[in-house]
């Protein structure tokens, strides 16, 4: 098939069967893998050392800009993908701010210097208000929206760029000014006309984004045994710390995609920023437990300046917010989240727990026992649905 060289950007159906994600697309993610490892290896280097909450200001920072620029690139090919040439070199430009972006996130947790961030994120952000403005000349239905989104995606990268010159001292307490500004444009620009986003594409995105930071977490968890490996050999702790890293890990995966999202969004569009930005406490909980996954290991190996407490809460609490957040998000969209609040509730609180209990079962049987939980969870919800599924049966 001939790729057609331009095609007029109009909004595309929202009830569009089989609406997948494109070749580009699943493209433009790998982009983020590189920026997000990044993020979680920093995170980790920092556990190590025992300094994970000094970091964790660069980490959440970082880890907007990367979230930010993914999902407004993911709404805007849910409403506008024409998949053409001058799309796909827009898309293009995008992916190389990424990698510019990933570039500067060392410097950015070791020096407090954002410069590099900044213009990464830069590169991405006028490259989709070039799309919008295409949008808005294209598609006059949808111009006021179009150039409102233009518009105001601009006007926040002059704050970014001064913010760019402010002492470090200072920089980060105006950052939630900037990242409130950057939420606030989609509610703006919307507020008279939705775009054309279709719901099952975009629950897909978000599916197949957490399948990626969930991937992150396995590369991390990977690192930490091959670097312990080298330092003092297999041994028992590290076996037992990376097979329950592995069963949490695929525990989470499990719940996340329990919990279908797609027509909660076609039938309650108007919740979906709610659903879509609080996604940014997932993937940034899911990245975080990478990071955590890495330490706990280089700790069970005796090679990580950090108490095992310190490890332990790593672990436990990204779980626990990912665990929460899953109910919050659905709860809204549906008439009754698959996951029971109150199994989801009890699993929540023994997972914080049971670092108290470390004196007793130790860094290796908190993890275990952290990972038995989420197990614990996807079999409590499996049984749920069976019952429920044959009480109706017996109704029919």
């Amino acid at each position: 098939m001939t790729l057609p060289f331009r095609i007029r950007m109009t909004g595309r159906a929202t009830d569009e069967k089989h609406r997948v994600s494109s070749p580009l697309e699943l493209l433009f993610d790998l982009t983020f893998v590189v920026a997000i490892a990044q993020v979680a290896a920093e995170l980790a280097t920092a556990g190590e050392e025992g300094h994970a909450l000094d970091k964790l200001g660069p980490y959440c920072m970082v880890f907007f800009a990367i979230w930010w620029a993914w999902m407004n690139f993911t709404w805007f090919a849910s409403a506008y993908d024409t998949d053409d040439v001058p799309y796909r070199l827009m898309t293009m430009l995008q992916m190389g701010g990424v990698l510019v972006l990933a570039a500067g996130v060392p410097a950015a947790f070791e020096e407090q210097s954002f410069t590099a961030v900044i213009v990464g994120y830069l590169i991405m952000r006028l490259a989709l208000v070039a799309q919008w403005i295409r949008a808005a000349v294209e598609h006059p239905e949808g111009r006021v929206t179009a150039l409102r989104y233009a518009g105001g995606v601009a006007a926040v990268q002059v704050l970014w760029v001064a913010w760019g010159f402010m002492p470090p001292a200072i920089a980060p307490w105006l950052f939630p000014v900037g990242a409130l500004l950057e939420l606030a444009v989609p509610l703006w620009a919307e507020r008279t006309g939705m775009t054309s986003w279709h719901p099952h594409h975009i629950a897909e995105r978000y599916g197949l984004f957490t399948i990626i930071v969930l991937g992150e977490s396995v590369l991390a968890s990977s690192v930490g045994v091959q670097r312990a490996l080298a330092a003092n050999g297999l041994s028992a702790s590290l076996i037992a710390i990376a097979a329950a890293g592995l069963v949490l890990l695929f525990a989470l995966w499990w719940l996340y995609f329990l919990e279908p999202a797609a027509e909660g969004l076609s039938s309650r569009r108007g919740r979906s920023f709610y659903w879509g930005y609080g996604h940014y406490f997932v993937f940034a909980s899911l990245a975080a437990l990478g990071a955590g996954l890495e330490v706990a290991v280089q700790r069970g190996a005796d090679h990580a300046e950090v108490s095992d407490t310190a490890v332990e809460y790593a672990v436990a609490i990204p779980v626990a917010v990912f665990l929460l957040m899953l109910y919050v998000l659905h709860a809204p969209l549906v008439q009754e989240v698959v996951i029971r609040p109150l199994k989801t509730t009890v699993a929540i609180v023994l997972i914080l727990l049971l670092p108290l209990a470390s004196p007793a079962i130790g860094l290796v049987g908190v993890t275990i026992g952290i990972a038995v939980v989420a197990a614990g969870l996807v079999a409590a919800t499996l049984v749920d649905r069976a019952v429920a599924a044959r009480e109706a049966a017996a109704r029919a």
